[in-house]
């Protein structure tokens, strides 16, 4: 159940960023808000910590870096399309990470009940 429900989280994060690129890239001044936030978003749930997460977490920043100098150079679009990027990604990472997170606890409850099984025989 919880794996349907992570694979559901996933599909609405990707069409809120599919919606987002589509509506257009006029953000004009840049708005790094929502990015800004997504990246803390991923370091709070421990993103660097897990591999596959931590990777996307490392695009984000990159990705957001990125979409301030192209903003200071007058490519505003180029900006706002990097910045759903960075937002895209940092979302990922913290998908990523209570996945992991999640896999982990599963993975202590299984041991805790073969525990139990032995201790009960």
């Amino acid at each position: 159940m919880k794996h349907v429900c992570k694979i559901g989280i996933m599909l609405i994060t990707v069409a809120i960023a599919a919606t987002t690129i589509i509506t257009g890239c006029s953000s004009i001044p840049l708005r790094t808000e929502a990015s800004t936030s997504g990246i803390h978003a991923a370091e709070e749930a421990g993103a660097a910590n897990v591999p596959q997460a931590s990777l996307y977490l490392q695009l984000a920043k990159e990705e957001l870096d990125l979409a301030k100098k192209l903003a200071a150079k007058g490519e505003d679009e180029k900006a706002a399309s990097m910045l759903k990027r960075a937002e895209s990604d940092a979302e990922l990472a913290v998908v990523l990470s209570h996945e992991d997170t999640e896999k982990a606890e599963a993975m202590a409850a299984v041991e805790r009940v073969r525990q139990l099984r032995k201790e009960n025989q």
